[in-house]
């Protein structure tokens, strides 16, 4: 009988998540624990940076000094994360580290784009003539001049007080013009 992944965290030297995160993946494919050891996270936000008067986006940790593994606890598992350099521990008792609540790791994968929420599609191409159906811009025509599969949103040129306006919106928010 197979025991059920579960979440987990465990504590590494603050800086070091990501490297952790890759040290940990390659363990687990060298030694073939992929059914044992499954996703490793380090959660991450979006932060608007301003410096200078200059606005950047920056990647922020949600848990610094903390990294989130999907993994079926046994002795070999727990011997390879425990023992990957960065890690200082498992959160919970020093001898059986606590999983995470359902609702815990529903608002982490959630908060990580990674609810397996479903994913529009779109079939269009730039160039298209499409039109908006919510938002600020409802019912305009827009152009599309770019094209993002991965955050699933299109860049349009609409046509505003006489003048072409670049937009950005979601698949979600526009359908082809017939």
């Amino acid at each position: 009988m197979e025991a059920e992944k579960k979440w987990y965290v465990i504590h590494t030297y603050s800086g070091y998540e990501n490297k952790v995160k890759t040290n940990l993946e390659r363990k687990v494919q060298s030694m073939g624990m992929e059914d044992t050891i499954g996703r490793i996270l380090v959660p991450v936000e979006d932060e608007i940076d301003e410096k200078d008067g200059v606005k950047k986006v920056v990647k922020r940790k949600i848990f610094p000094g903390y990294v989130i593994v999907e993994m079926e606890v046994n002795d070999r598992s727990w011997y390879v994360v425990r023992n990957t350099p960065g890690v200082t521990g498992f959160v919970g008792s020093a001898t059986k580290p606590v999983p995470l609540s359902d609702s815990e790791v529903e608002y982490i994968l959630k908060s990580q784009g990674l609810d397996q929420a479903p994913k529009h599609t779109i079939d269009v191409v730039v160039g298209e003539t499409v039109r908006i159906t919510s938002g600020a811009f409802e019912d305009r025509l827009g152009t599309i001049t770019e094209i993002n599969h991965e955050k699933q949103t299109l860049k349009l040129d609409v046509e505003m007080f006489n003048r072409e306006t670049s937009v950005e919106v979601d698949f979600s928010q526009v359908e082809k013009d017939l």
